[in-house]
């Protein structure tokens, strides 16, 4: 799989040309996130935890938490705790502030960490969760790898991610906003274009449908399956320890 970066002209890896990106657009992410998906990526979130809510998960990981909007999400079946980790301290910090702002302190935990080496014991959590996120990954079957190692036998990870609509005219779409309006309104809104660029790329690169889940069974996932939302532009994909 070609390595997508933000900036191919900084001499920087994969992970820390990611870190920096988000960091540059943190401020603005929210706003745009919800602008841009005309606000149904709420609905895609909510969609995902309402599939978590049937394990009834206790202990759950959120991994690229960002501004913690999953984690949030995911209050709405009441786990006893959710911990997020990301590799960006300031996307970080604007989650934490809604997390106060909503009173989910005691419940919700934001640690700044790599996503690939997560630094937490074998067979800890309930349900690993991911919005967005494993596409950004240096190495995604790395990525998988840790959530599956994290997961206890029985587990369930849920993975939201961009999937390409196979009808034509979706897809004629889907491309146009993604390559010209994303990055004409992303980079205009956020002084950071090439971020939005990469948005468009990293999507069009990354593996979808079937080839995501050979991925997701090639780290050690069963019961695997795709779900797929708003005529296929988005998916939700399962998989179990």
């Amino acid at each position: 799989m070609k390595v997508v970066l933000p900036y191919p002209a900084v001499e920087l890896n994969k992970k820390q040309q990611v870190s920096e990106m988000f960091n540059r657009i943190a401020l603005t992410y929210d706003f745009l996130n919800h602008f841009l998906s005309a606000g149904i990526d709420r609905h895609w979130r909510k969609h995902a935890v309402k599939i978590l809510a049937d394990d009834n998960p206790r202990i759950i990981l959120d991994v690229a938490s960002g501004t913690a909007d999953f984690a949030i999400a995911a209050m709405k079946i009441n786990p006893d705790k959710i911990t997020g980790i990301d590799l960006s301290e300031k996307m970080l910090a604007i989650g934490r502030k809604k997390i106060l702002k909503k009173k989910l302190g005691e419940k919700i935990e934001l640690l700044e960490g790599d996503c690939e080496a997560l630094p937490f014991s074998e067979n800890k959590f309930d349900a690993v969760t991911v919005g967005f996120g494993v596409r950004n990954f240096m190495n995604p079957l790395n990525g998988l790898a840790e959530m599956n190692r994290v997961l206890k036998p029985g587990g369930k990870l849920i993975v939201l991610e961009f999937s390409k609509p196979e009808n034509i005219i979706v897809s004629g779409i889907f491309n146009f906003y993604f390559r010209k309006f994303c990055p004409f309104i992303g980079g205009l809104v956020s002084k950071d274009r090439n971020a939005y660029r990469y948005l468009k790329t990293s999507v069009q690169q990354f593996p979808d449908g079937n080839d995501f889940l050979a991925m997701m069974e090639t780290a050690g996932f069963m019961e695997t399956s795709q779900k797929k939302l708003t005529f296929g532009i988005v998916s939700i994909y399962c998989g179990t320890k």
